[in-house]
């Protein structure tokens, strides 16, 4: 009896802990995936960001904002999501200073598609961009070439031991303008794959996340070797951040936050189109 086919998709995300931990069960094998292979291509939000607008990937972690640029092409799945209740991106600098004293100064950011500078630009309409790798946004306020800046990741728990200063925190300034956790990152999948694909896609990505959640000291294991010298404790914290009952379904609440910041985004003429999201679930 000859075996059926295998069919490779293309799977984009970061090269960071949070992700790694919940695609531990698909690149271990402990999710079966039948005759499908996920090829796992990891790069940088704002590199993945670029190449979901050129359709490169048929799964990919994207920016929540950079899915305005590129929903004609993607359907968003509903786990996945990085989402912060009352936490998220911040800025800091070197001294405490009232952030809207930054309006004209020289902010570096991870990216102009990130969402997190969505919701800087929402914040603070007029500042100076510098635009780094989100791994050097601390250089870059230390060595005092920005007067602040935009953490994503990890930062956002080690800014302190580098002498840096917490000044505004997107996911309290989001909780208290909405009452909704704070949508980051989402994973979406290429529409012309087919809608029956699409679906078990869905389901193998979620069975993925599951299995971290169910056996979480395992992938955090593998999560470490992605986690950039960071302690497990830290690594831990961070991925409790950003995987949890969002991760593996965003919901209504998620849902509508989403829709949310793009509609804002779009009425600040942030964003050109409002696009209009079609869900897997």
């Amino acid at each position: 009896m000859v075996a059926a086919a295998k069919r490779t998709l293309q799977l984009g995300h970061s090269p960071d802990s949070d992700d790694a931990f919940m695609f531990h069960g698909l690149a271990s094998g402990q999710v079966s995936s039948g005759d499908l292979e996920f090829e796992h291509i990891l790069k940088d939000i704002q590199t993945l960001n670029q190449w979901a607008m050129q359709g490169r990937l048929e799964i990919t972690a994207v920016s929540v904002h950079a899915y305005a640029y590129i929903w004609q092409r993607y359907a968003v799945l509903t786990h996945g999501a990085s989402m912060g209740r009352n936490y998220g991106p911040m800025l800091v600098t070197q001294q405490a200073i009232d952030p809207k004293d930054l309006r004209g100064r020289k902010i570096a950011i991870p990216g102009k598609l990130t969402s997190a500078y969505l919701g800087l630009r929402l914040f603070l309409p007029e500042f100076d961009e510098v635009v780094v790798p989100f791994d050097t946004v601390m250089d870059e306020v230390e060595a005092g070439r920005a007067d602040a800046g935009l953490l994503i990741h990890e930062g956002q728990l080690t800014h302190g031991e580098r002498g840096l200063v917490k000044v505004w925190d997107m996911g309290e300034w989001w909780q208290a303008q909405t009452g909704l956790p704070l949508p980051l990152g989402i994973n979406v999948v290429r529409k012309d794959v087919g809608p029956a694909l699409m679906a078990r896609i869905s389901r193998l990505l979620k069975a993925s996340i599951a299995y971290g959640l169910e056996h979480r000291q395992e992938a955090l294991d593998y999560a470490l070797q992605f986690a950039r010298g960071m302690e497990r404790t830290t690594a831990d914290t961070f991925v409790g951040m950003y995987v949890n009952d969002l991760t593996l379904d965003m919901g209504d609440e998620g849902k509508l936050s989403i829709q949310l910041l793009l509609e804002r985004g779009h009425a600040a003429r942030i964003i050109p189109t409002l696009p209009h999201i079609e869900w897997v679930d």
